[in-house]
């Protein structure tokens, strides 16, 4: 073995720097944000098409001066409205970045944001809330508000993530969302956590949006699965895309937009902004 190493020395440095290359080279571009398009149905709720901007799971970071790499892909699309679905601040990060996406947005569109657990982990919720309400994005705590879309009214509706919950206390928010929204308009509810999906199950919201996962941090390649996510563990079932749950809504995850903040890179698991398309 020693004398195999020896006569090929070269050959095996040669390949070992191409595996170097590789892996530096696919770590810099699983690190580019993409923008993903989901399209559904309206369930003859909604009378004419609207595009929903999906951002989740920034933790504050970077994109850009101005946070400019996200704005213009938002911009490019031009979306109705954009859901906040958690996680948009962080409790390690300043809150600079976040703060300037926010200001870049919330002036060009109708937004709507819920907490995420990284949010409440931050213990600087309140001060979040009222600086994001200040800035007129709508804060969505167990209630909700209605939005005319293209003609269509349309209920977003919101729940807190339940990191200091109990399941009734969160249960009690989702019953707030529900008796405050219309039937007979289409619902959407934001909430940070997809693995709850025993719990949505119980209401007839009709399409729910989420983040937290974070694709499964890392993405099997060709499948909707990830290594490992959070509250799911390995092999996580919801990590990423559109979701049929039993009850007939439809719930979308997002993989969301963490980077520095990450502890490893995103293998096969890009950033991502969603678009979703209604019918």
């Amino acid at each position: 073995m020693i004398d195999f190493f020896k006569n090929n020395k070269k050959r095996i440095m040669k390949v070992m720097a191409v595996i170097i290359i590789i892996m530096i080279a696919s770590t810099i571009w699983y690190e580019v944000p993409v923008t993903e398009h989901i399209s559904i149905s309206g369930e003859g709720k909604v009378s004419s098409p609207m595009r929903l901007a999906l951002v989740t799971d920034l933790h504050s970071c970077y994109y850009g001066k101005k946070q400019s790499k996200l704005v213009k892909m938002i911009d490019k699309e031009k979306p109705d409205a954009i859901l906040l679905s958690g996680d948009i601040f962080d409790d390690r990060l300043p809150q600079t970045n976040a703060r300037v996406f926010i200001e870049e947005v919330s002036g060009k569109y109708p937004c709507f944001y819920v907490t995420g657990n990284h949010d409440l982990w931050s213990k600087k919720e309140v001060e979040i809330k009222e600086y994001l309400t200040s800035k007129g994005v709508m804060v969505l705590e167990g209630n909700a508000h209605a939005i005319n879309i293209g003609g269509s009214d349309i209920d977003i509706c919101g729940v807190d993530d339940p990191t200091y919950m109990t399941q009734e206390e969160w249960e009690s928010q989702l019953d707030g969302a529900k008796d405050s929204s219309n039937p007979d308009n289409y619902r959407i509810l934001l909430s940070h956590r997809p693995e709850k999906v025993d719990t949505y199950e119980k209401y007839d919201f009709d399409l729910i949006v989420c983040g937290h996962a974070h694709g499964g941090q890392w993405k099997i390649p060709f499948t909707q699965r990830g290594v490992a996510a959070p509250n799911q563990g390995l092999l996580p079932a919801y990590v990423d895309g559109l979701y049929e749950l039993k009850n007939g809504s439809e719930m979308i995850v997002s993989r969301g937009l963490a980077r520095e903040r990450m502890p490893y890179p995103r293998f096969f698991n890009h950033p991502e902004i969603v678009m979703i398309d209604i019918k």
